[in-house]
């Protein structure tokens, strides 16, 4: 959420930055609810001034000559019409807080003055490529048709067991699927400093608002029927950063920095994509990742990013994937993002980059949502600190590169170098 002190500073200036992420604000609507809470709240103030003056006047009426009874009835009157008073104050305050909190709680994040204009993907920069796309001397797959001739990735088993968009794996390609988990919190935990961490893969509505996907994105959600308002976790992102909630760090605890890394499945109804990648696992409603997330002071946070996309971008090295880092457009900046990386991994099958990794800065915005707070030694007040995370990366995605970059002729996959010792000496799904 945003400063509320920045908007009433100057709307028009965040209303101009906004514009970068195609979001239009309604200054006219913030002043006029903003007014109105504040408007409420000092009517209220003269109100309780009035009741406070008014419980003195027994007395000064009694001093006047009023009889003790009959100067009661008149102050008690008074203070009846001023009770009746304040509580229509109060629910209108309450009305106009209620608003205005659903107004901000809706309006995205300010992007950095880095990210690039645009409206859509198509105007996303990049940064660099690293690897070269593989030649082949043989006409390639895609991924859907490598699996499917193995048999152990399937397809329709799992539209027959559940529907669309939807896998099964079996026998040496689940065991893949596995490996490329174990490799993955393995690099991030022994080499790039993460701590693992595992956690609830159903979450309530606080936490979906901490983040940011509640109330923007909630068709984009899996809600469980019951009594309890819980959801199905889209990524590890929205429980792992929900450890900061109503929490003040201590410096201590906050070193340099927090840092997660987390293997959890992920649940989403992919609405609104519908007739987009609906062969094969590009584009699932369940799917694993491994996420990180970091929760740092102010001023590492940019210098935060840099690595942990760096620590992503690792993995794709290490498995030699070839791949192009992206920064993307205001356009197509996420809602709670103030500046993101995408991470696109080449696929033969399709003969373009896909990404694999969203790496992004959200600055202050979820910890103002969530009260994720640390205690600065040298003012000793608790102040909010910021918050990035990044796939580390999608695990189906990964596998699709796999098969489709390591596939041979014969219609075998080569196991890449790094996967072999998750594999028990296994060098090829054949």
């Amino acid at each position: 959420m945003l400063d509320i002190k920045l908007i009433r500073k100057d709307p028009q200036a965040v209303a101009a930055q906004l514009k970068k992420k195609n979001y239009s604000f309604d200054v006219a609507e913030f002043i006029r609810l903003d007014g109105d809470r504040k408007q409420a709240d000092t009517e209220s103030q003269t109100l309780l001034a009035e009741r406070k003056q008014a419980s003195k006047k027994i007395g000064e009426l009694v001093q006047q000559g009023v009889p003790v009874d009959e100067a009661k009835k008149t102050v008690n009157e008074t203070l009846a019409k001023i009770e009746r008073q304040l509580e229509a104050l109060k629910q209108k305050a309450q009305q106009a807080g209620d608003a205005l909190d659903e107004l901000m709680m809706s309006v995205p994040n300010i992007p950095e003055d880095a990210v690039p204009e645009g409206s859509d993907e198509d105007s996303n920069v990049e940064v660099l490529t690293w690897g070269e796309p593989k030649k082949f001397d043989f006409e390639v797959k895609d991924h859907v048709d490598v699996g499917e001739a193995l048999g152990d990735l399937q397809f329709d088993v799992a539209a027959k067991i559940t529907g669309s968009r939807f896998a099964v794996m079996q026998g040496n390609m689940a065991r893949l699927h596995r490996a490329l988990i174990q490799f993955m919190l393995d690099t991030h935990i022994n080499e790039h400093g993460y701590s693992e961490i595992y956690v609830p893969y159903i979450v309530n509505a606080e936490s979906l608002r901490g983040t940011g996907q509640l109330p923007k994105f909630e068709e984009d959600l899996f809600k469980l029927e019951g009594e309890q308002d819980y959801y199905l976790i889209p990524t590890a992102e929205v429980p792992v950063t929900n450890i900061a909630r109503d929490r003040i760090f201590e410096a201590k605890e906050m070193g340099d920095g927090l840092r997660f890394v987390c293997h959890t499945p992920c649940f989403r109804s992919e609405a609104g994509s519908y007739g987009r990648d609906t062969r094969g696992m590009i584009r699932q409603h369940q799917f694993e990742k491994i996420e990180m997330v970091k929760m740092v002071r102010p001023d590492q946070s940019a210098d935060e990013l840099e690595s942990l996309t760096a620590n992503a971008e690792a993995i794709l090295q290490k498995l030699n994937l070839p791949y192009r880092k992206v920064i993307l457009c205001g356009g197509d900046l996420g809602f709670s993002a103030q500046k993101t990386y995408d991470l696109e991994v080449w696929l033969p099958g399709q003969q373009k980059y896909r990404e694999i990794s969203s790496c992004s800065n959200f600055g202050d915005y979820q910890a103002r949502r969530m009260l994720a707070r640390w205690r600065n030694p040298e003012t000793n007040k608790p102040e909010l600190l910021h918050t990035i995370n990044g796939s580390g990366l999608a695990v189906g995605r990964t596998l699709v590169a796999v098969l489709e970059n390591y596939q041979t002729e014969s219609g075998s996959v080569i196991i890449p170098e790094a996967l072999r010792p998750y594999m028990g000496g296994i060098t090829e799904l054949a």
